[in-house]
């Protein structure tokens, strides 16, 4: 018998490990849309045909993650549509807003610019942003965990919390993004997300429920989070690399080097682990599960004469 049977996937995967389990993102448009949402924030066609085709076409080309968001709460929709166009990178991060009235605006952006930096085609919006995935049609854990915490930090940070479409991850639910930066959490109740808010807008970094940020790969967030629990960060403090090199160990999954800006490093290698199968969403069947792990969070000795990089 499935010891999971029955259970919210969040509730099933509650001993799986957070660290690296945040979703690769560095491009963000979101859209605000105070309608109902299909389980597929483009698929379903929730903006409308001819919207749907040409903004998936579009996002897709220049690697931005489409997310629709809405206020916490009953808003009568008054013909404007908040956007927020987001870039997260390990330094460098930005996010501009701007209103439409009409869908089709969105296509006079050009979503190649958050490659790039902010290009001051919005307001700037200098305070992080929190997301909630709230999206209750791609799994209940989110509507059912995600908006009461939405609705909690709302009445105390209005107008800078938003409920979210799928923001990846609802198995870890309640599922937090934090932009413009990309740091991503989960299973977090409403002190956490405080804190987490609190230590954003200084420029610091909650580890409560950290997941990773979303600007780098798995590997790597794992890697960041790894030194981050051993040695005090701010937020821009540390930038991740993967190790290219190879190994003779089978078991590890990858390598990465972790960089301070006052000079220190750390190679910090991790595998891939097993867990028992189980369901990665509600009501689905259960199929095996895997997390990573860190095996060894060494700091890198500097050689005599290396100068901390410039940044």
């Amino acid at each position: 018998m499935n010891p999971f049977e029955g259970m919210l996937c969040s509730a099933a995967a509650a001993d799986l490990p957070l660290p690296g389990t945040a979703v690769h993102v560095t491009g963000w448009l979101c859209i605000e849309h105070p309608g109902a949402w299909g389980r597929d924030v483009i698929g379903d066609q929730v903006l409308g045909p001819e919207i749907t085709a040409e903004l998936a076409a579009r996002t897709s080309a220049a690697k931005v993650r489409p997310t629709l968001i809405r206020r916490p709460g009953r808003h009568e929709f008054t013909g404007k549509r908040t956007v927020l166009l987001a870039a997260s990178r390990p330094e460098g991060s930005w996010c501009e807003r701007f209103e439409i009235t009409d869908l089709r605006e969105l296509f006079d952006l050009d979503l190649h610019l958050t490659a790039g930096p902010a290009p001051g085609i919005g307001v700037p919006v200098d305070d992080p942003i929190v997301l909630v995935c709230a999206h209750g049609k791609r799994d209940q854990c989110c509507a059912l965990l995600g908006r009461p915490i939405a609705a909690a930090l709302s009445a105390g940070h209005p107008g800078r919390i938003w409920e979210a479409s799928h923001t990846g991850g609802h198995r870890f639910a309640p599922a937090v993004v934090v932009l413009p930066t990309g740091l991503t959490y989960g299973r977090v109740d409403v002190p956490a997300a405080e804190a987490l808010l609190t230590a954003a807008d200084a420029g610091e970094v909650s580890l409560t429920g950290l997941r990773g940020r979303s600007c780098y790969p798995p590997i790597a967030q794992l890697a960041e989070v790894a030194v981050r629990e051993q040695i005090p960060a701010a937020l821009d403090d540390l930038t991740v690399h993967l190790d290219p090199a190879p190994t003779d160990d089978p078991t590890l999954a990858g390598a990465a080097i972790v960089t301070h800006r006052d000079g220190r490093r750390w190679h910090v290698t991790a595998r891939t682990a097993a867990a028992d199968p189980r369901q990665a969403s509600c009501h689905a069947a259960p199929k095996p599960a895997t997390y990573l792990e860190a095996v060894s969070v060494q700091e890198l000795v500097a050689a005599q004469g290396d100068q901390p990089p410039s940044r």
